[in-house]
């Protein structure tokens, strides 16, 4: 039986998950197809969020410590974020000159709230939720929201299919998933939340002793590679699909559609091995086949093609959210372990900026088959450091 939140959460996930489902596939294939952006700025589409939340982090954390109640500065940031679909809605009347700039601007400007709301939900989320019920409910929650993802995702691209160069189709999904923002806002307000934990002393900003632990940072190493590798093709899976496999928006809702299929499937499959095996040891195979997909995908320009491959990203994908967080809690000592995972995810955030530009700059330089195989090599590395960090700490034994 779930509490009075956890059912308020699940239906502010569900809007969210609709809000993010209608923008997030197409802004990259609006900004082609209709704003003319270069190759360049589609890498921007993926490096600005990390960057403004890497800028935005600490004073997001003050101001949310600060907060009297935490869900209405969380439900404010929503809906300042959510009125940025609103004026994407006239960014096509713009000189095309500047469009391409103008976009990436209010995405800047988007990620500002974005930040502030992730991390109050975050805080939220973690003070209704009780311990005991925290895994079955996520487990739970993710699953729903991803069907909800798949669904939503199918309809648009049916709807829509003829629609890839229509102006007036993507002003229709920024207006829609305007809508779904409010109703994010209404049901993060429905929350009731409990009493602000107070901190009994101020502790120091950061404690670079961690930096000492050997498994840490033999994992955070190892992760921040892994990581790279994997960032570094988000852009070019966007141009690829769009510029060299001429998918419209139908292909793209398929691409995203079968990718959350497949992860739909896959996640019980990983919770069940990684209980079983390890989490290290299952994520070794995660990694490895991670590291197929860039290489995989610049085979072929076949739409159907594409769609399997896209199976075959879900499937890991599914993998590596699941395992990859247990891990740095495993690999960071307790005593330190807020100061370790704040490390990791400001140093995520770095090359969550840096990655996509890079593989850019490879394609401009090179090619994109090039560019794709550097990224699979370079998640290759991350894969065999992984197999090293699992024999350093468990020794012999086969896979």
């Amino acid at each position: 039986m779930r509490t009075y939140n956890e059912k308020i959460s699940i239906y502010h996930g569900m809007a969210s998950t609709l809000t993010l489902n209608t923008t997030a596939n197409y802004i990259p294939i609006f900004s082609m197809a209709i704003l003319g952006a270069t190759n360049y700025q589609v890498g921007l589409i993926s490096s600005i969020p990390p960057l403004i939340t890497l800028l935005m982090t600490v004073p997001a954390a003050i101001m949310l410590n600060k907060a009297a109640e935490q869900k209405k500065l969380v439900a404010f940031s929503v809906l300042m974020a959510r009125l940025v679909f609103m004026l994407l809605i006239f960014i096509a009347y713009i000189p095309q000159s500047i469009a391409s700039w103008a976009l990436l601007a209010l995405i800047a400007l988007m990620s500002i709230p974005n930040t502030m709301a992730n991390m109050g939900w975050q805080a939220l989320i973690g003070n209704m939720i009780e311990d005991r019920r925290r895994g079955q409910f996520f487990s739970d929650r993710n699953r729903l929201l991803t069907i909800v993802g798949l669904i939503s995702t199918l309809t648009i691209g049916i709807i829509m299919r003829d629609a890839t160069t229509n102006t007036l189709a993507y002003q229709l999904l920024f207006g829609l998933a305007f809508c779904f923002g409010l109703l994010e806002v209404y049901f993060l307000l429905r929350h009731e939340e409990g009493t602000p934990v107070q901190q009994k002393e101020h502790k120091k900003a950061m404690n670079w002793a961690i930096f000492k632990d050997t498994n840490y940072v033999r994992f955070l190493l190892v992760a921040l590679i892994f990581n790279f590798g994997w960032q570094m093709a988000w852009g070019l899976f966007n141009i690829y699909n769009v510029r060299y496999a001429e998918a419209t928006i139908f292909w793209i809702s398929m691409f995203s559609a079968a990718n959350m299929l497949a992860q739909i499937f896959s996640f019980p499959l990983w919770r069940k091995w990684a209980d079983k095996y390890g989490n290290m040891r299952v994520f070794v195979w995660v990694a490895f086949g991670m590291a197929v997909a860039p290489f995989a995908m610049a085979l072929s320009t076949n739409l159907i093609y594409l769609t399997l491959m896209s199976v075959q990203s879900g499937l890991f994908v599914s993998g590596t959210v699941l395992i990859l967080f247990n891990l740095l809690l495993e690999n960071s000592p307790k005593e330190n372990r807020t100061y370790c995972i704040t490390s990791y995810n400001v140093l995520l955030a770095i090359i969550a900026f840096i990655a996509p530009q890079i593989g850019i700059w490879l394609l401009e330089a090179f090619t994109m088959t090039t560019a794709m195989n550097i990224s699979t090599i370079v998640r290759l590395a991350g894969a065999f450091g992984f197999l090293y960090v699992w024999m350093t700490s468990r020794g012999r034994g086969a896979l």
